[in-house]
């Protein structure tokens, strides 16, 4: 009496090599998005404190403008240098979530510095550089989460076909015997294996 498996069957491990390639794509990523972002870092800080000896806007107001500059320049870079190969068939939603989850960095950027300026009185140009670069680094770290999550989709992945087998011609099924214990009749045209064709 034969034993049946028992369970559902567990799906083999990933190989090594499958898990090596996925952390060596995620450290290719991280780096294309680090410099990207680090671009957009000098950027802000530059528009920030160009703004800020230049008018006389607020420093949060300043830090605002400064984001939104470097909202664009990460933009153009994210798209076309780090994720230059992810799903480009959905135009307007990459750019209506960018936008989204760009808008709630910028809240979490200069809400940080609003904090530091008018919670605690820290607004000498030292204190709000530091302060503005903390909040950049907090907002960079949403960014990154939801821009490789949300905006910038992978395109899926190819499954392999599967080619559904068939018995080759030349083969038969075996007969199945009849009840009595006689052969039941072969199908027409089949052959007995190893017997003599005749003329």
């Amino acid at each position: 009496m034969g034993h049946g498996s028992s369970g559902p069957r567990t799906a083999p491990p990933a190989p090594r090599g499958a898990v090596r390639q996925r952390v060596d794509r995620l450290v290719r990523e991280v780096v294309k998005f680090g410099a990207v972002g680090g671009a957009g870092v000098l950027v802000n800080l530059l528009v920030f404190n160009l703004v800020r000896h230049t008018t006389d806007l607020q420093v949060v107001r300043a830090s605002i403008i400064a984001t939104v500059v470097a909202i664009v320049f990460n933009y153009l870079g994210f798209r076309y240098f780090t994720y230059r190969d992810r799903d480009k068939s959905g135009r307007t939603r990459e750019m209506s979530l960018f936008l989204l989850f760009s808008a709630v960095g910028l809240v979490i950027e200069n809400g940080v510095l609003y904090t530091a300026t008018y919670g605690f009185g820290w607004d000498s140009p030292l204190q709000s550089n530091i302060f503005k670069f903390v909040g950049i680094g907090l907002g960079t770290l949403f960014r990154f989460w939801s821009y490789r999550t949300w905006v910038f989709r992978a395109l899926p992945a190819r499954e392999p076909v599967v080619r559904a087998e068939s018995f080759p011609e030349h083969e038969q099924p075996a007969a199945v015997p009849a009840a009595d214990g006689r052969p039941a009749p072969r199908p027409a045209g089949a052959t007995r294996v190893g017997a003599a064709r005749r003329p």
